[in-house]
């Protein structure tokens, strides 16, 4: 016989993960329903023969020094996570450009897309043409790394200073691991609920600790696989997680020629393809205490400042560290 407490402690463990999920709101594919922290303004884009919209932010400062940044977001989120460094830098006179890439954020999903680090970064710099800026610094996190880097390569006139933080593709992925095909991983996006995002960002972003304001950058995630748009949502992650895999950066990087930051908690472990590759290889992988520094001395004259037990995302995990890292650096 069932004592009455134990009865409801149980019951409680039962429907706690349905409780925590009833307080989602579903989320359309371009998050009309979900307010970012800064005016959201649109770029139209005619790209390859269809007309996709780009969302962006435009913080401006109450005095500015003079500079300009452009925050650029990884394959999980969106600019919304930028808020807090964002308000920093414009109380430290930056003006702060946060686009949201297409197939992301509040920006188009297209059904059909030729996705590249290379139509990204051209899709980017018609936002920063419109805009009439020639001259930026550029911060790119994880995917938004990739972006950053690509763009900084295409762009190197227009880059003052490039900062990357815990940037994807450190390493190649596709000689690492076995390719995955985009109708394969459609399916496996198509099965993300609240929980798997949960637990794949408790391994791989905070050391299976969790931190209450974590939650709102979950929420958006978790959110999109309520609503009827997410095989929209999901299609887009299926093509983007494709050219991460193939589109390497990492021969590129001895090409930059710009100052350039590496920010890297060393506890990261990211790497995409990770549970496709053979156990003796996983071991190897997303190993970003080794990656770091491989990549300082890829880049000439770069500098390396790591971030001891952090992991994929300092700006949230540790914020003032991360602040104080890449405000030395561009003041």
């Amino acid at each position: 016989m069932i004592h009455f407490k134990n009865a409801v402690t149980i019951l409680l463990f039962m429907v706690m993960p349905a409780l925590l999920f009833s307080q989602l709101k579903p989320l359309d594919a371009m998050l009309t329903n979900y307010e970012y922290p800064f005016e959201v303004h649109f770029t139209d884009l005619n790209s390859q023969n269809q007309k996709l919209k780009m969302a962006y932010m435009d913080v401006q400062p109450k005095v500015s020094n003079g500079k300009i940044i452009m925050l650029l977001h990884g394959k999980n989120f969106n600019g919304a996570y930028w808020e807090q460094t964002a308000k920093d830098l414009s109380s430290k006179g930056f003006r702060v450009i946060i686009p949201d890439q297409i197939g992301f954020g509040k920006s188009s999903k297209p059904q059909s897309y030729q996705f590249s680090f290379a139509q990204l970064a051209t899709n980017t710099k018609v936002i920063l043409d419109e805009l009439k800026i020639d001259k930026l610094i550029v911060l790119g996190h994880s995917m938004g790394g990739m972006v950053a880097t690509r763009f900084t390569l295409m762009y190197p006139e227009m880059v003052e200073k490039l900062i990357l933080e815990n940037p994807i593709g450190l390493e190649d992925y596709k000689v690492l691991a076995k390719y995955q095909t985009i109708d394969t991983a459609y399916q496996s996006e198509l099965k993300n609920t609240y929980q798997t995002y949960k637990d794949y960002q408790l391994k791989f972003y905070y050391d299976n600790q969790w931190k209450p304001e974590y939650d709102k950058w979950l929420d958006l995630l978790a959110g999109w696989t309520l609503s009827k748009d997410y095989p929209q949502v999901a299609w887009n992650a299926a093509l983007t997680t494709d050219i991460i895999f193939n589109q390497p950066v990492v021969y590129e990087f001895k090409n930059i020629k710009v100052p350039t930051l590496l920010i890297i908690g060393t506890r990261d472990r990211t790497a995409i393809g990770k549970d496709r590759a053979p156990k003796e290889v996983q071991a190897r992988m997303g190993q970003y205490q080794e990656l770091g520094k491989k990549t300082q001395k890829e880049i000439m004259g770069s500098k390396l400042v790591e971030i001891e037990n952090v992991g994929h995302l300092p700006h949230i995990e540790v914020y003032p560290k991360f602040f104080d890292a890449l405000y030395n650096f561009i003041k």
